[in-house]
């Protein structure tokens, strides 16, 4: 008896094990990341404070930079557009602060792994980790120009509280509702958007890792989209300036099927006292749950291949 039982122990399979590629290693991945709050949380903040070593400011850099580009651009489309300085100069300062954060986690989404190669081979923590990080160095950065958002609007508060007020000088232009407790709904949008620049690190970083050529393109592209997004122009300029007397209704398609101007508006209308529209929330909404099913894939099939690739 003693003998057949050690013999079917010993014909016995091992224990199953669990494949690197799998849904539960992926979630595993991320939920473990986001616990690991305290590693990418400082080393975000510290690629922030050795990008201005010893500089006199600091990274009050990124506040006055921004400063900068929003005021001498401001003042320039505010004459080709024929835009009232008190509300056309808020609109372009929060829509360059909303871009700079898509941006960032686009172009440097695509480095995500890239620049983590020394980490990620010799530091056993997960990778979502060095998306983490991205994200939390830009919402840095994010915060730092805010301050620009709170002194323009201190400065034309009188005009961005007037309800019914105009972006342009045109007789047709949309009137804004102003600055109102709507403006909480900024919390949820900025909350959304770093949701989103999760997955938009994880599936690039892991494409641009084993593609070398995706970073300079999505730079190529993003150049473009910059200028093909509502940033420095309205959509009142399609609708009424282009064609005058609304025949040019269909030209705002330009901007609707721009999957970035649903993201910009989301935040950019409850700062400036803009009409708000439930299908920018919408839209931000399913790209949310399609982009995390791609990153999740994209996590499943080819997470354990990272650290080979970088």
């Amino acid at each position: 008896m003693p003998a057949t039982a050690t013999a079917e122990q010993e014909q016995a399979p091992p224990p199953p094990t669990r494949s690197s590629r799998s849904w539960g290693r992926a979630w595993e991945d991320i939920h473990e990341g986001i616990k690991q709050r305290e590693l990418w949380g400082h080393l975000g903040w510290q690629d922030i404070k050795q990008r201005y070593r010893r500089s006199v400011i600091g990274p009050l850099w990124i506040t006055l930079s921004m400063a900068i580009t929003a005021l001498g651009l401001g003042l320039l489309y505010s004459v080709l557009f024929d835009a009232k300085i008190p509300t056309y100069l808020p609109y372009i300062t929060v829509g360059f602060i909303v871009w700079n954060f898509i941006l960032g986690c686009l172009t440097e989404g695509t480095e995500t792994f890239i620049r983590n190669e020394g980490l990620i081979k010799h530091l056993p923590a997960p990778i979502t980790v060095y998306a983490l990080r991205v994200v939390w160095r830009l919402t840095l950065m994010f915060a730092h120009n805010l301050l620009v958002y709170v002194v323009v609007v201190a400065v034309y508060w009188g005009a961005l509280s007037q309800p019914g007020y105009t972006i342009t000088k045109d007789p047709n232009a949309a009137p804004q509702p102003g600055i109102t407790w709507a403006i909480l709904w900024a919390i949820p949008a900025f909350v959304l958007l770093a949701i989103n620049g999760g997955w938009v690190a994880l599936l690039l970083g892991i494409i641009s890792t084993r593609y070398r050529d995706i970073p300079p393109v999505i730079i190529s592209f993003t150049q473009l989209l910059f200028f093909m997004t509502p940033i420095v122009w309205t959509t009142d300029i399609l609708t009424n300036s282009v064609v005058p007397g609304g025949d040019g209704q269909w030209r705002i398609l330009v901007a609707e099927l721009n999957p970035l101007y649903h993201y910009v508006e989301i935040l950019r209308a409850p700062l400036i006292g803009n009409t708000q529209s439930w299908h920018h929330w919408v839209v931000v909404g399913a790209f949310t749950v399609v982009g995390w099913g791609l990153a999740l894939l994209a996590m499943r099939n080819y997470r354990a291949r990272v650290s080979y690739w970088v």
